[in-house]
């Protein structure tokens, strides 16, 4: 199974240059009405713009616009170097909304909002979990 993570994003080629600065990588696929970064072993994020889904999905949804401002979606993300790229999101137009620590469930983690209010954070596991 192939995972496909899509954020809805108010200007997609602005979005595109943020996660393509972020993840310091060229899309897999960047087309009129959407962009892909492979994650890892197969994850993808997809970056489509909200006017897409809207004209995919017509009236039996809501419109994404609508939402705007208002945290939808997490990217959770583990990496090696938490505060890096925390660093890198800030430098690249996020806003931080929490520095690194560590966490109660054992991770060293970091939060901020890309410039489309999705909330990204940075962690580090150091507590093997349970789950």
């Amino acid at each position: 199974m192939k995972t496909h993570f899509i954020l809805y994003v108010s200007d997609q080629h602005k979005s595109s240059a943020f996660y393509r600065n972020l993840f310091a990588q060229e899309p897999t696929l960047d087309v009129d009405g959407m962009t892909e970064f492979t994650l890892n072993d197969g994850a993808v994020l997809g970056l489509m713009p909200e006017t897409g889904i809207k004209r995919l999905l017509g009236e039996i949804i809501k419109d994404p616009k609508e939402g705007r401002g208002i945290p939808r979606a997490e990217l959770y993300l583990l990496v090696e170097e938490p505060q890096f790229f925390y660093e890198r999101a800030l430098a690249n137009g996020a806003r931080a909304l929490s520095p690194l620590e560590k966490r109660n469930w054992g991770d060293a983690v970091s939060y901020c909002e890309d410039p489309d209010g999705h909330i990204l954070a940075f962690a580090k596991r150091e507590v093997e979990s349970s789950i």
